[in-house]
C-alpha cells in the first residue's frame, strides 16, 4: 500500500497515486455497488413474495426464471464494484486486477454477442418469433408475463406477433371457434374472435376513467379493412424493428454508453495500477 499523495520520481518522471483517479473508482464503484444490492433485493422479492414468472418454463422456451438472472446480474455488480470500491480506496493491486479483468472479460463477452447476433440475425429473428407466438398462445398462462404483453402492446401501438392480430386466434381465449361447454350446452367465450384490451387504439379507459377491459371482445369478427377503428393492426415484431430503425441514434447511444461504463474504469483501473507498481518499483532500488 502508498501512502496516499505519496510521489516519487521513478525513470525521470513523477509518480503518483492520482487522487482524482482513486476517488472516481471509488465513487463509481460505490454507485453500481448499491444498484447490485438493489437488483439481488428485488430479485428476491419476486422470488420468494410474488412468485414472479414461476411458470416460465410452461408458457416460453426460457429454459431458466429470468428473476434468476436479475439475481445472478445483481450479484455481479456487487462483488465487482465491491472489489472496485475497496482496491481503490486501499489501492490494492490484486483488486483492481480482478475489477478490471473480468470487467474487461464481461466487455469482450458482450462485443462477441453483438457480433453474433448481427452475423446470424436470421436466427435470432426466428427465435424471437417463436418466443412472441408462445407467449402469445400462453398468454393467460402467468400473469405477470401477460402485463409484459399488455405493456409491450400498448407502448409499440401493436398487436399479435408476426401476423398482428390475428395471431391471436392461436390463443384458446380468443380464438374464434373456442367453446366452453356447461350443462350439456356450448356457450361461445366473451372474448372469442377478440383481442386483449391494450390492443386497443383509442384507450383502454371508459367515460368513468376505469380501465375498459372489454374494449377489444369480438372485434375480429368485422372485416379486417374495420379492423383499425378499434384496434392497432400492425405485428408487433414489425413495430419494434421499425422503432430500432427509427431511433438509431437513441440505440446507438445506449450501446455507446454501456462500452464507456466498462472501457472507462478499466482504463482507469489500468492507469491507478501502473502508478502502484511503479511506487513500489522505487522500494525494491
Amino acid at each position: 500500500m502508498t501512502t496516499q499523495g505519496q510521489i516519487l520520481v521513478y525513470g525521470g518522471r513523477k509518480v503518483e497515486i492520482s487522487i482524482c483517479t482513486k476517488f472516481f473508482l471509488f465513487g463509481f464503484n460505490t454507485l453500481f455497488w448499491l444498484i447490485g444490492i438493489a437488483l439481488i433485493a428485488i430479485g428476491v422479492w419476486a422470488w420468494t413474495e410474488k412468485g414472479f414468472f414461476d411458470n416460465i418454463s410452461q408458457v416460453s422456451d426460457i429454459p431458466f426464471d429470468p428473476v434468476v438472472l436479475i439475481i445472478s446480474i445483481g450479484m455481479v455488480m456487487f462483488i465487482l464494484s465491491f472489489a472496485g470500491c475497496v482496491g481503490s480506496l486501499r489501492e490494492n493491486i490484486c483488486l483492481l486486477k480482478f475489477f478490471s479483468t473480468i470487467l474487461g472479460i464481461i466487455f469482450f463477452s458482450e462485443l462477441v454477442c453483438t457480433i453474433l447476433t448481427f452475423l446470424y440475425k436470421d436466427w435470432f429473428n426466428q427465435k424471437f418469433n417463436d418466443f412472441i407466438d408462445t407467449t402469445i398462445t400462453k398468454y393467460r398462462d402467468d400473469p405477470d408475463l401477460q402485463n409484459i404483453i399488455d405493456f409491450g402492446q400498448q407502448k409499440l401501438e401493436c398487436c399479435g406477433g408476426v401476423q398482428g392480430p390475428q395471431d391471436w386466434e392461436s390463443n384458446i381465449y380468443f380464438n374464434c371457434s373456442s367453446s366452453i361447454e356447461l350443462n350439456g350446452i356450448a356457450y361461445r367465450p366473451v372474448e372469442s374472435c377478440g383481442v386483449p384490451f391494450s390492443c386497443c387504439a383509442h384507450g383502454d379507459v371508459n367515460f368513468d376513467g376505469i380501465a375498459n377491459t372489454q374494449c377489444g371482445y369480438g372485434v375480429r369478427t368485422k372485416k379486417e379493412s374495420d379492423w383499425s377503428e378499434d384496434i392497432w393492426t400492425d405485428g408487433c415484431i414489425e413495430k419494434f424493428e421499425q422503432f430500432l430503425r427509427q431511433e438509431t441514434i437513441f440505440v446507438s447511444g445506449i450501446f455507446i454508453g454501456v462500452a464507456l461504463l466498462q472501457i472507462v474504469p478499466i482504463c482507469f483501473a489500468q492507469n491507478m495500477i501502473s502508478d502502484i507498481e511503479a511506487i513500489k518499483a522505487t522500494w525494491v532500488r
